[in-house]
């Protein structure tokens, strides 16, 4: 029934998508098309479609099967630090600490709460994004055009296209009229392709020379057409590639490898901790077993940081939505901080760094060159004003209630003059068409006879190619008059044609001739002779007005971006000149498919640096581009908005898909989408990557110290044979005076300096950067001076009986381990810089978390019933100013050690 898919071969892990064989039905005619899907011209009926649809399916991509809320919610208990967690729960259960093991649990489920809100929210935003993308179709059902969705496509069903249109399944044309179909999100080659009824024959040629085919995905931008569906959903071109991804291996984020690292290190520092107090005490002989095992479970309880899982997804999940509202929707959660570790921006050109949107930006006539925005109006009087005429003349674009639809080109000529003032539908209905000569792709011309309401004469107006055209003029327009065409104006005219085309300018000529009548025969050799000059227009997809800022801001921050294009080097070097990606005089900077295909991996790899722009590279080459960066320890963001763009974006550490003009495949190969396809947004979404691990670093930081302070508390205890804090105690910290604090860290605004820094790079962690040193001192500092009150507090009673004295030390170091965290947390606000700024307020959150942790941990003590249930005793006035001092002298200590890092680091 005509539906193929055909298997893709990948060589040396590139993943490459090149066709390893031709759809059959590029080989049929039009009449053996028809019966080999069973179709007609009328249509097919209703019984028709309703027993294919049977059959066949929806054409729809069949993606991943989605995970249940269950199953998200299993798979967040895979995490080693939540499995000792639970086994610590189930530890204490068993041994009598039921209030441990519910508050453990209950900080677990909380944890993988969240993990499940974000994924299921992520998942949402996504279906609703492809569900936006979905286009309608016209096609011919019981003999009679009517629009539906594309999913309720059938093979054999016949499909009506014009500009403008996204054609919703593959299908072989069986009426042509100057049909183009831009064919970029297979291909990569985004100059529209000319379609014709000619079956293909040589089996050698790739899918962008399928003359005959239509595919699922691509865009009309010229003519009409009508094409018979011959593959639907995943037996369509689009739908092969998306089949071939659900096999690709995916890269773990630096996030992952970071805390499963952390997480390994800590589980065996618990274990031997645990381990060697527990012989230990054994050893004495002083406890029992059942005392020591508790032990044992409270140094577990205070080593493990158990709000530090919810932290983290707390804080990737504010990440994700704060950059939902700057356009760029996350998919995954550790993508966030990937970000923020980025080395290389690989970003395509079209669309991304431009505007994907033709624009006329020079005007030329006898007089020169001028910039369009100062160029005169459509009067035909004026030299420029018969070029502005011409343009319109000249043209198939139409204006409807969506804007202007047709050849991008031809848009931006009617769009200059609409920018002028003029009324181009009304001009245009003014000035008849009469007849006209279509483009050929061999002369490069386009011609059109219009009738002209001004003279009563007719135009004979062509456009095309500025070497064809000047080719065919033998005069030219000076000052209102019509003049010869000197062979030095000739010569003048064409090298201000290349200095524009260096330019990045696409550059079109356009002349007319009067008649006094249509032309009997509408030939070139007939019409296109003896014209006139009106001049040439400079066309550029101009570049985004916030990019070129974006650029400089990227590379402050250390990080390279690329461009990567379909188009000619001269024209990509030249708009990235104009974004600052590269200098001007930066000749090895630029390569070009053609030549990145002569260039082994290995040479490649040797060579990357030198390379900021890829030129008239296919999607394909991405896939090298990212490995080769990869190999030299870079993590790489790569975009794409192609079908061929996907295993690329699989491969690199951050894929960026386009939610404009990106297709269902590659966005869901990516691990972000753009809402607006624009650049800065990516440099947007890295400056909140870097403030995430930035936020995450300083709440690993307060979290690992405050527990190192509880262990070291714990030790020395059990060493001195002092009574020792309980697992609860341990447990009503970690959960009111770590969690809430840390949770707010996560909401810390960025720092000053925060996209001046250089990307830590993929070997760095958690720790870097001074941070493990921090949380050493930091931890020993804290639990020193809870030690240093708990011996106060015995050396210095303030009652004299033996039971009062050891509870009122034991309340003392209770309390001062809760609150000189809570002070120190102050402290992590900057892992280096002093908190003494205007800034220290500022977190909202933060502050009334530090007020929800103090007053939970005070009503312990305070409030009659707490302090029981808590086995803590009430403090007088004297004892909470002990405590509070150790709190202060802990911000002052680690202020004057930060104080010195920074004088080091200057020197």
């Amino acid at each position: 029934m005509g539906l193929f898919f055909y298997p893709t071969s990948r060589t040396k892990g590139e993943q490459n998508m090149k066709q390893s064989k031709l759809p059959q039905a590029a080989q049929w005619s039009v009449e053996e098309t028809m019966k080999q899907v069973d179709g007609r011209l009328d249509g097919l009926t209703t019984q028709e479609v309703t027993d294919r649809t049977e059959k066949f399916g929806p054409n729809a991509l069949a993606g991943k099967r989605q995970s249940t809320l269950l199953e998200k919610f299993i798979a967040q208990f895979k995490d080693l630090m939540i499995i000792v967690l639970i086994v610590a729960a189930i530890i204490a259960a068993a041994t009598g600490e039921a209030v441990d093991a519910i508050i453990i649990l209950l900080v677990v489920i909380l944890n993988a709460v969240f993990g499940v809100f974000q994924e299921a929210k992520a998942e949402q935003a996504i279906n609703a994004l492809q569900e936006m993308s979905a286009p309608n179709a016209h096609v011919r059902r019981n003999g009679e055009t009517v629009t539906l969705k594309s999913d309720a496509l059938v093979p054999g069903d016949i499909v009506l296209l014009e500009a403008g249109d996204i054609v919703p399944a593959d299908m072989r044309l069986v009426e042509v009229a100057s049909l183009q179909i831009e064919e970029s999100a297979l291909t990569g080659e985004s100059v529209p392709v000319n379609k014709d009824l000619v079956a293909v024959t040589d089996t050698s040629v790739g899918l962008g020379d399928l003359s005959d085919l239509a595919f699922m995905n691509s865009n009309v931008t010229y003519g009409r057409g009508v094409g018979m569906v011959t593959a639907t959903g995943m037996e369509t071109q689009v739908g092969r590639i998306a089949g071939m991804l659900d096999s690709t291996q995916e890269r773990k984020t630096p996030l992952q490898e970071n805390l499963a690292h952390l997480g390994k290190v800590l589980t065996i520092l618990i274990l031997v901790v645990a381990v060697v107090v527990f012989v230990v005490g054994m050893i004495r002989g002083n406890e029992s077993l059942i005392n020591m095992l508790l032990t044992a479970i409270s140094l577990a309880v205070a080593a493990i940081p158990e709000g530090l899982p919810a932290i983290v997804t707390i804080t990737l999940a504010l990440g994700t939505t704060r950059m939902a509202k700057l356009n760029a929707l996350v998919r995954r959660l550790p993508a966030v901080e990937t970000l923020g570790s980025t080395d290389i921006i690989a970003s395509d050109k079209t669309g991304t760094l431009t505007q994907n949107k033709m624009t006329v930006e020079k005007v030329i006539t006898a007089a020169g060159v001028v910039d369009a925005a100062t160029a005169d109006g459509a009067t035909a009087t004026t030299d420029q004003g018969a070029l502005a005429t011409v343009l319109m003349l000249n043209n198939d674009t139409k204006q409807t209630t969506d804007g202007l639809v047709g050849d991008p080109t031809e848009t931006a000529l009617i769009q200059y003059n609409l920018d002028h003032g003029v009324d181009a539908p009304a001009f245009l209905a003014e000035h008849e068409r009469l007849a006209e000569i279509p483009f050929d792709s061999e002369r490069k011309l386009m011609t059109t006879v219009n009738k002209m309401s001004t003279t009563g004469d007719l135009w004979v107006t062509v456009k095309g190619a500025p070497d064809e055209l000047l080719k065919r003029v033998t005069r030219i327009q000076v000052n209102g008059q019509i003049e010869p065409l000197s062979n030095e104006k000739r010569d003048e005219l064409l090298t201000i044609n290349h200095q524009l085309a260096v330019q990045a300018l696409r550059v079109l000529a356009f002349a007319y001739r009067p008649v006094s009548e249509v032309p009997s025969e509408m030939t070139s050799d007939k019409v296109e002779q003896d014209l006139v000059l009106a001049g040439f227009v400079g066309m550029i997809d101009p570049e985004r007005p916030e990019v070129a800022g974006a650029v400089e801001e990227a590379k402050a921050a250390g990080i390279r971006p690329l461009m990567i294009t379909g188009d000619h080097a001269d024209t990509a070097k030249a708009i990235a000149v104009r974004l600052g990606i590269i200098e001007e005089d930066d000749q090895a900077g630029v390569i070009t498919g053609a030549q990145l295909d002569q260039i082994s991996d290995e040479d490649f790899e040797a060579k990357v640096k030198q390379y900021s722009v890829y030129a008239r590279v296919a999607p394909e080459h991405k896939v090298r581009i990212v490995n080769a960066w990869q190999k030299q320890g870079k993590v790489v963001a790569m975009t794409g908005d192609g079908v061929n763009d996907a295993p690329a974006l699989k491969a690199a550490d951050i894929g960026v898909g386009m939610g404009i003009t990106g297709t269902e495949v590659s966005k869901g190969a990516s691990d972000m989408v753009l809402a607006d396809d624009n650049f800065s947004t990516i440099v947007v979404a890295v400056r909140e990557g870097r403030k995430v691990f930035a936020n995450i670093q300083k709440a690993i930081q307060y979290l690992l110290s405050a527990n190192l302070g509880e262990v070291l508390t714990l030790f020395v205890m059990t060493m001195m044979g002092w009574q020792i804090l309980a697992p609860v105690h341990i447990l009503w910290i970690n959960l009111v005076t770590d969690t809430f604090p840390a949770i707010a860290l996560g909401l810390e605004p960025a720092e000053k300096n925060i996209m001046q820094q250089k990307p830590r790079g993929r070997a760095s962690n958690f720790l870097s950067g001074g941070v493990f040193g921090n949380i050493v001192y930091q931890g020993l500092l804290e639990g020193g001076l809870t030690l240093l009150v708990y011996w106060l507090a015995l050396t210095f009673p303030a009652h004299t009986a033996s039971a009062q004295m050891h509870a009122d030390a034991l309340t003392m170091a209770f309390a001062t381990l809760g609150l000189i965290q809570l002070f120190h947390a102050f402290n992590s606000k900057s892992i280096h810089g002093t908190i003494f700024t205007k800034q220290l307020f500022k977190n909202r959150a933060f502050n009334w978390a530090i007020l929800a942790a103090f007053v939970l941990l005070a009503a312990t003590i305070l409030v009659p019933g707490f302090n029981s249930l808590f086995h803590v005793a009430t403090l007088d006035l004297f004892q909470w100013a002990i405590v509070i001092g150790a709190g202060l002298t802990m911000v002052i200590i680690v202020e004057v050690v930060k104080l010195i890092q920074r004088r080091l680091h200057k020197n």
